[in-house]
């Protein structure tokens, strides 16, 4: 089983999810393998479609200049489509839409 950890996301112009940055985590140890991967909508929704593999998100806390796990994500379909969620206290968000948007910092990352 794989464990990732999605930091941020990249927007098209209409404010759109496009892309994912997903780093490998290692959940025992509370650690993340740096820098992130640049993954496509289609990318991250297959990686996290495959329940032997399981993300959270990873907020920065820019008081403690530190990485933060914050809450799980799974993927959930509506009709024919397939989205990336989060779940808090039972509750499933909208989107990652809070995570650093990585459009505004770069548009290219391996």
């Amino acid at each position: 089983m794989a464990h990732y950890a999605i930091s941020g996301v990249w927007k098209d112009a209409n404010g759109t999810i496009t892309d994912y940055a997903i780093h490998t985590a290692n959940k025992e140890k509370n650690t993340v393998d740096n820098p992130a991967k640049k993954y496509s909508k289609a990318e991250a929704i297959k990686l996290l479609d495959n329940s032997q593999n399981s993300a959270q998100t990873l907020l920065w806390n820019y008081t403690s200049k530190v990485w933060k796990w914050g809450t799980d994500i799974i993927v959930v379909a509506t009709g024919t489509n397939k989205y990336l969620r989060t779940i808090q206290d039972g509750t499933v968000q909208d989107n990652l839409d809070h995570l650093i948007n990585y459009t505004f910092v770069t548009n290219n990352m391996s």
